[in-house]
């Protein structure tokens, strides 16, 4: 299907029944009969999380007798917003966890472990469920359990492919090392890894990647993915960024200016969902800044990529007359091993953002303290306050039970 019927027909689904669109096209005199293509789609303004969030219902476009199931974002800036899902929208969530699953080599001989939830109203563990199924491999739903318990898990069934947040990965290892296990004596040959970037800007492997890949002999691949657009941008084997898969999103990725940027450049993840049938969205913005690729990738694919996160717009800091995104914080630390942690961004009475990072007190090192500040400071040219607080403490502010991600990061 070319762009330009992919782009009538999401913009006709949306007029006849999304409330929200219906509004936003009549105050804006919008003629979609007049767009065509990616370019013409700037006539109609972004619709934000703000948006989804103040209007959440006004989205939905079938009566709620066709829902058969209910997500919820995780609220990582902001408040949590429902999404509603038909039928269709469960059978192309499987199709493109099995696309990319087959993006990254596997088929329907391996067995996948998912390290990740199905509960909790996760729509991520349900989209990787509904892949395995459509490829016709095998799943163990492991969920996010101990060390131990992965690697009796993979022991026991033979387990081909993991899915896991990659800093998980990175303590299994380190378990594997305290029993004397020799990971890469086991089944184990790919991880698709969810939730945090191992790779650098330059698409080279980061902190995170490095430490896996030096102890575990594995194909390592990033996704990119979010609950709003329910579709993922996954790394081939060349590992050249995330590819986006045409059939389900339209992407533009765009400067301040709400402009698109040139390849390698970065810019803020614009996507306009196609197939969705119950909630389906034009031009959001993800927040999310990623360089963007369009030349073809050596795997001879076509398609744009997109790279890690650099950081989110929201999440800007602006400390002593530099800006930092967290995801830099956090690599430095991860480099000197420090895995619990939580960074604080308060106002000062300037309006002007300070920047504290609370640490666990049983970190009485004088030489660690010492090179994680020259290391903060070499890589984000100033150093955040560090604050030592008591461990339990800091494990109840990080890992609050009615979150699905650990906190590491508070804006104040």
């Amino acid at each position: 299907m070319n762009i330009q019927l992919k782009i009538e027909n999401i913009l006709n689904y949306v007029i006849n029944n999304s409330a929200y669109y219906q509004r936003l096209f009549k105050s804006n005199s919008i003629d979609i009969s007049k767009i065509k293509t990616i370019e013409d789609l700037h006539q109609i303004p972004f619709t934000t999380k703000d948006d989804l969030a103040r209007f959440n219902d006004m989205f939905l476009c079938v009566p709620k007798t066709k829902i058969i199931d209910y997500v919820t974002t995780s609220g990582t800036l902001g408040s949590p917003v429902s999404f509603y899902l038909t039928e269709n929208d469960l059978e192309r969530l499987a199709s493109n966890e099995e696309a990319s699953f087959k993006l990254v080599g596997a088929n329907s001989s391996d067995i996948f472990q998912m390290m990740v939830t199905l509960d909790k109203q996760f729509m991520a563990g349900l989209a990787y469920y509904l892949g395995i199924r459509k490829l016709k491999a095998g799943a163990v739903r492991q969920g996010p359990g101990s060390p131990a318990n992965q690697i009796e898990t993979i022991l026991k069934f033979d387990t081909t492919v993991l899915i896991a947040i990659p800093s998980f990965i990175v303590k299994l290892i380190e378990y594997a090392k305290t029993k004397n296990i020799d990971l890469n004596q086991t089944s184990v040959k790919t991880i698709i890894c969810i939730g945090e970037s191992i790779r650098d800007e330059d698409l080279n492997f980061n902190v995170l990647g490095k430490r896996i890949t030096s102890n575990w002999n594995v194909s390592l691949h990033s996704t990119y993915a979010s609950t709003e657009m329910g579709a993922a941008f996954t790394e081939c084997k060349a590992g050249n960024g995330g590819h986006l898969n045409p059939e389900l999103l339209i992407l533009e990725v765009v400067n301040n200016k709400g402009e698109i940027v040139k390849d390698g450049e970065l810019g803020e993840v614009v996507v306009t969902t196609l197939g969705v049938e119950g909630m389906p969205l034009i031009r959001y913005k993800t927040g999310d800044l990623c360089n963007v690729y369009y030349s073809e990738c050596s795997c001879g694919l076509t398609s744009p990529r997109l790279g890690p996160v650099i950081g989110r717009k929201q999440q800007l800091i602006k400390y002593k007359g530099t800006t930092i995104f967290p995801p830099s914080i956090f690599e430095v630390l991860t480099q000197l091993n420090i895995d619990l942690f939580q960074v604080n961004v308060y106002k000062n009475d300037l309006g002007l953002d300070n920047v504290s990072i609370k640490l666990p007190s049983t970190i009485d090192d004088e030489n660690l303290i010492k090179n994680l500040k020259s290391a903060l400071k070499a890589k984000l040219r100033v150093t955040p306050t560090l604050e030592l607080i008591d461990k339990k403490e800091l494990i109840g502010l990080v890992f609050n039970p009615e979150k699905r991600k650990p906190i590491k990061i508070v804006f104040h």
